[in-house]
């Protein structure tokens, strides 16, 4: 059950069922999930997580991940029994069946699942997982904003939108006090699919290759980086593009713009998603298509202080505002209807039932 800790604090015991990489042996990706464990870590929740693609290979016969999936339901059941959640957060774990999260639901009748979807709109598959989900679960929250969420109500669960946070232990560069950094521009990404923004990306990789040091780690022939290798390239970064592979969802970003801001990277990102609703003026820099984005990217290259000062109000505002401890928090909250106990920015357009104000 709920108890207060020393600082009279509601504390729980969360469940968080999510893919941790521990096959990757440290070449990870910087994983929202990881930051929201820390969060609930570092608010005194009693934590455990469960990876399922990494148990289900660990199970299987002769480590065939897909062999294993029967295993680590009936896993995840007896981690559910042990330990009596108060609150059961299902992540992205398609090896997790509903049946299997309606079990832990009936071991532990008190507590309440939530899902959390940290994938686009834009791809069919994704907006089928989550409507499944919602089925099963108190609450939904998607890295979309609210209002783009309509297409789910009625379907059982109350409707989030939940940001990309940042970790303090994570983003731990301040690239907006430094000068003489060796890469002027980046793009990380190897993704491909629904998405045309290499396209663009090529053209004014062509358009800057006299003026600047634009590094596309992942594509035009230079190899992804991963872990720390991903590290050492933001830690020589200015300035990032934050493209997604569709832009226009409200509030919708990659985690990339969290990784960015965080670490004082100055970002640049499409006006479609509307993200000047939510964050300060002076920190991201939006464009509205090619011949715009261009054009400021050189404007910023060549005025070093405006880059590191809406760099500053950028990271400024992500680790005091859109941390993982409050990102956490929130999502404890928002899971089981207890009242916000902040002033959640991303929040302000719904009430605590995540119905839109």
């Amino acid at each position: 059950m709920p108890r207060n800790n020393d600082k009279n604090e509601i504390t729980m015991r969360v469940l968080h069922i999510a893919y941790q990489q521990l096959r990757r042996y440290g070449q990870t990706r910087v994983s929202w999930a990881q930051k929201l464990s820390f969060g609930l870590i570092k608010n005194d929740h009693y934590l455990q997580t469960f990876s399922d693609r990494d148990i289900a290979a660990f199970e299987a016969p002769l480590g065939i991940r897909d062999l294993g999936v029967g295993k680590a339901n009936k896993r995840l059941l007896e981690m559910g029994d042990a330990m009596e959640p108060d609150l059961v957060i299902a992540g992205h774990c398609d090896m997790i069946s509903n049946d299997t999260l309606r079990e832990v639901k009936k071991l532990a009748p008190n507590c309440f699942i939530a899902h959390c979807n940290n994938d686009p709109l834009f791809v069919p598959s994704n907006v089928e997982r989550i409507a499944s989900r919602a089925s099963v679960s108190d609450a939904v929250f998607v890295s979309t904003g609210r209002r783009e969420l309509k297409q789910f109500e009625g379907i059982g669960a109350r409707l989030y939108h939940m940001p990309n946070p940042v970790e303090a232990s994570v983003e731990v560069l301040d690239n907006s006090r430094i000068t003489d950094l060796p890469i002027d521009l980046l793009f990380c990404s190897n993704a491909t699919k629904f998405t045309q923004r290499l396209e663009m990306v090529g053209r004014i990789k062509e358009a800057v290759k006299d003026q600047m040091n634009f590094k596309t780690y992942g594509s035009f022939g230079e190899a992804p980086v991963w872990g720390r290798d991903y590290d050492r390239a933001l830690a020589e970064t200015k300035m990032g593009l934050n493209l997604n592979r569709q832009e226009g969802d409200y509030w919708y970003s990659s985690a990339r713009m969290a990784q960015l801001a965080g670490n004082g990277i100055l970002q640049f990102t499409h006006s479609g998603p509307r993200f000047d609703e939510l964050l300060p003026e002076e920190s991201a820099v939006y464009f509205n298509d090619e011949d715009d984005l261009l054009a400021k990217i050189r404007e910023f290259h060549f005025d070093d202080a405006k880059r590191q000062h809406w760099a500053s109000r950028a990271r400024q505002f992500y680790h005091q505002e859109m941390n993982s401890r409050l990102y956490a928090q929130y999502i404890v909250e928002a899971s089981m209807g207890i009242p916000f106990s902040h002033d959640y920015v991303w929040a302000r357009d719904i009430h605590l039932d995540g119905s839109m104000k």
